[in-house]
């Protein structure tokens, strides 16, 4: 099925109107339906064996694969869209699972599992690639002319947009219906509206009918794409001014105000972005017939050269921070964005100096800066350069060779934020030959949260902790022992207000608990079976004044009898949380 919009009325036929109306109905349905169903999954209703990794290729691709469907529909041969479809799918899903697979999941980690990157970056390389395929399907070449691939991604877009639009106004209505049922005591629409069963089809629904909407009346996207791109097109002048005023004063303020900022490289490159986008809105589709007026020519001239400059302060400041600090996955995928930016820096300087036709050469560049945009994200969200891998072997790397200090290492990193590969990376030094090495990647291993700093911070912050044991006890020197992993929590405990210890057998099994009154809380501690001490429970007083608690626990505390049991239903643990009514007799 091709485009079948009438050439003078901007009208699609109306069998067809019908037929891509029935289509995207039906896509929007099956998706509503298969994401309730995971919704369903993720709160164990059913399938509880699910793997996270399945779960989480499942989510990206029932999440987006769909949406393939409703931007190809009407635009290229059914066979092909099924093709193009089951591709992407297939694709979104691998990065779904490669995504979880990598991942330490946690007892507080709820699917669907996936880090906001990935959703983020699978959604760009979806569109960018959607729209490079296409034209190149419908007029059946490889490459076709660049009108045509700016027509059909700028129409998108506002596609998009308004879509997304539609669906969220079609919400606020129904909470405002919902308010007012309310007000005359009728619950039954806001009660309706919070069910999953209800929410999650129906949006999808409605966002397919946007979709169709904004579909039919072709001629009237196009001009609202119009007006969107002259309004953008006249903000490059403001973005032209900012970007040469602050490249015209790096001269004589220097650039160590920049390096200091700590996020220079994603604030040039954020620039740099934009400097893009807004060149495309006043190039638009680059006819001699839709030229913008000569000061935005000039305008679009000027911030081409304006780009290269950007690309090289981004890659110097991020080869300063590698160099100091090595890789993390944060600035191996700056590398990728900056590594994009450059070929959009490069070719966009070219077409600004060279002569002939306005800004001919940008054309190519887009293309070859999109299809490039795709391969490094679908590198960077596989195996083939997965930023946690190529970061722990890096920082590794910078250890064992001497270039960071093991009092200096970053262990957390390993521990916290680079998966599963930092984990075992984490592991293999806690058998390391250096005693020292050794002892600090331990340490890092027991720890439950990213202490931060370095080693001498954190051990100045460990000393500044006081804890005074109840009379006639002692902290137990294993305590002390771990003191580190347990600063942030007892941050209360100074030398001016040094926090009571008692311990005490709270639940009769003959295990001796720590009770430390830190602040307006008393945290209860315990040993796991590896010896490490765990904060179990936080105590705190609902009614009435929270100061004295260290006091209190000095003169003694009494296990009381919890006032609700735990239920198990299915299997599941649930604990009771108690309704606190301090007007409440006890």
């Amino acid at each position: 099925m091709t485009d079948q919009t009438h050439p003078r009325t901007g009208r699609l036929d109306l069998g067809d109107a019908r037929a891509l109306f029935v289509v995207r109905l039906a896509t929007g349905l099956i998706q509503g339906l298969a994401l309730y169903l995971l919704y369903l999954a993720a709160d164990n209703r059913f399938w509880p064996e699910t793997q996270p990794a399945v779960f989480g290729a499942l989510t990206l691709a029932v999440g987006y694969g769909p949406v393939v469907v409703l931007a190809g529909a009407g635009r290229i041969k059914p066979l092909a869209l099924a093709l193009w479809a089951g591709v992407c799918t297939a694709i979104l899903a691998l990065m779904g699972a490669h995504d979880v697979a990598r991942q330490v999941l946690g007892t507080y980690d709820h699917a669907p599992f996936l880090s906001f990157p990935v959703i983020a970056f699978g959604a760009a390389a979806m569109f960018i690639a959607h729209h490079l395929l296409v034209p190149a399907v419908r007029e059946r070449r490889w490459i076709v002319d660049y009108p045509d691939y700016f027509d059909i991604a700028w129409k998108a877009g506002v596609q998009l947009a308004l879509s997304l639009g539609f669906t969220g106004a079609f919400w606020i209505l129904l909470r405002l219906g919902a308010a007012l049922f309310d007000m005359i005591g009728l619950s039954f629409l806001e009660d309706l509206l919070i069910e999953a069963w209800f929410a999650i089809p129906v949006t999808a629904l409605i966002f397919a009918t946007a979709v169709q909407l904004t579909d039919v009346r072709d001629g009237l996207i196009r001009g609202v794409r119009t007006v969107a791109l002259m309004l953008l097109s006249w903000l490059l002048l403001v973005m032209t001014v900012l970007v040469a005023g602050f490249l015209a004063a790096l001269p004589f303020t220097g650039l160590e105000g920049l390096w200091q900022t700590r996020s220079a490289t994603a604030l040039v490159l954020s620039a740099a972005a934009a400097l893009i986008v807004l060149i495309n809105t006043a190039y638009q589709d680059g006819r001699p017939d839709n030229l913008p007026p000569t000061v935005l020519k000039y305008a679009v001239r000027v911030a081409s050269v304006l780009i290269a400059p950007l690309i090289i302060l981004a890659v110097w400041g991020l080869a300063l921070r590698i160099g100091q600090h090595g890789l993390t996955p944060d600035r191996i995928i700056a590398a990728a964005c900056a590594l994009v930016g450059a070929v959009y820096g490069l070719g966009y300087l070219l077409a600004a100096v060279k002569p002939g036709g306005w800004m001919k050469p940008l054309e190519r560049t887009n293309l070859a800066a999109a299809a490039l945009s795709v391969l490094v994200i679908l590198a960077l969200f596989s195996p083939a350069a997965d930023p946690a891998r190529m970061s722990v072997k890096d920082q590794v790397a910078r250890l064992e060779g001497g270039a960071v200090s093991s009092a200096d290492f970053d262990y957390d990193f390993l521990r916290f934020e680079s998966g599963k590969v930092g984990a075992a990376a984490l592991e293999a030094l806690t058998r390391s030959t250096d005693l020292e090495i050794a002892s600090l990647a331990r340490a890092a291993k027991a720890r439950t949260y990213r202490a931060g700093g370095t080693l001498k911070e954190r051990q100045d912050r460990t000393a500044a902790v006081r804890l005074q044991p109840v009379p006639g006890q002692t902290v137990p020197a294993s305590f002390t022992d771990q003191l580190e992993n347990h600063v942030d929590p007892l941050f209360a405990c100074t030398a001016d207000n040094a926090c009571t210890v008692r311990t005490l057998d709270l639940n009769g099994d003959g295990r001796q608990y720590l009770l430390v009154a830190a602040g307006q809380a008393i945290l209860a501690f315990a040993q796991d079976g590896a010896g490490q001490w765990r904060i179990i429970a936080r105590y705190q007083t609902h009614c009435g004044p929270r100061e004295g608690l260290g006091s209190a626990l000095s003169a003694g505390a009494t296990p009381a009898p919890a006032t609700l049991p735990d239920l198990t239903l299915g299997g599941r643990k649930l604990q009771a949380i108690p309704e606190f009514r301090c007007d409440a007799p006890d």
